[in-house]
């Protein structure tokens, strides 16, 4: 990233989160969908950040919010997990725009499976494979990290290097040659956009990779040490007591000013992020919108 990339504003809108919010027509489904409005120096670009496990509950969640479907410009998938891509097809579908980008890594579509408590596929769904996908919109699948407009770049697969994130939370598995093997959803992507005279925002799906090691790598494709804010989910959900503090006081080192999670981040990681961050710290749900 250019030292001269960089973006005026952000705004963030979850359109489905696992928490609906208090009193709220919305509705919640395990996932988490967004869409980043990105004010440049002179566009203005929508993206659309995940599509949850269906595009009903964010169409519906939209047409409550106001938000047309067709004023998306962009998909990102931060990885392969059905809770973050089933609703593509569907999206992709009321979207209408045949050249629409739907930006993932090269292995998305990969057999991915969990065998507790018995073996489960929990990849993209087959339906919004490319055979059909393709037909109704663009595909943009890149392993390294690259610009998807001047201010907003993907992290790229992210390097594995704090010692208490060297390995994921979720054991999972893939095919190969026959066997299944470890899978280190190595497909793992956040976007990083810096915010001018702001500092950096990281907007992350499940932070499958670490999201301290996210951080880490965000800094170095940036030179910002800034953190402006990171927004999404944590997958502390199944991490132990250790893990959990470590990674709460490396974000507070880090100096991030404020964290928004939700979905995978789980209670027991909420809660301890909660008395660090106190007040800098805010609970995603469906429709909240965030001003950077």
């Amino acid at each position: 990233m250019g030292k001269n990339d960089s973006v005026s504003r952000i705004v963030v809108t979850v359109l489905t989160e696992d928490y609906a919010g208090y009193d709220s027509p919305l509705l919640g489904s395990h996932g988490i969908s967004m869409l980043l409005e990105i004010h440049g120096s002179d566009t203005q670009k929508n993206i659309l950040f995940d599509v949850s496990q269906s595009s009903k509950t964010i169409l519906h969640n939209m047409e409550i919010l106001g938000i047309p479907p067709r004023c998306v410009d962009l998909v990102f998938l931060s990885h392969c997990h059905y809770d973050h891509t089933g609703g593509l097809l569907g999206m992709v579908k009321a979207i209408e725009k045949k050249d629409l980008p739907v930006v993932g890594h090269p292995t998305l579509f990969r057999p991915h499976y969990v065998l507790e408590p018995n073996i489960r596929h929990i990849g993209i769904p087959k339906e919004s494979y490319p055979e059909e996908l393709g037909k109704l919109a663009q595909l943009v699948l890149i392993g390294p990290s690259f610009s998807l407009m001047p201010g907003v770049i993907s992290t790229g697969e992210v390097k594995r290097e704090v010692p208490f994130e060297k390995t994921t939370t979720l054991n999972t598995f893939t095919e190969d040659g026959g066997k299944l093997v470890p899978d280190e959803i190595s497909d793992d992507l956040s976007l990083v956009i810096k915010i001018e005279e702001k500092g950096i925002a990281v907007i992350t799906g499940c932070s499958h990779a670490g999201i301290v090691n996210i951080v880490h790598q965000a800094i170095r494709l940036t030179g910002e040490r800034k953190i402006r804010a990171i927004i999404g989910g944590l997958h502390l959900v199944n991490a132990d007591e250790d893990r959990i503090d470590k990674t709460a006081r490396a974000l507070l080192d880090l100096n991030v000013e404020s964290l928004y999670v939700g979905h995978c981040t789980g209670l027991k990681g909420e809660a301890v992020l909660l008395q660090l961050f106190k007040d800098r710290l805010c609970k995603l749900h469906s429709g909240i919108r965030i001003d950077l």
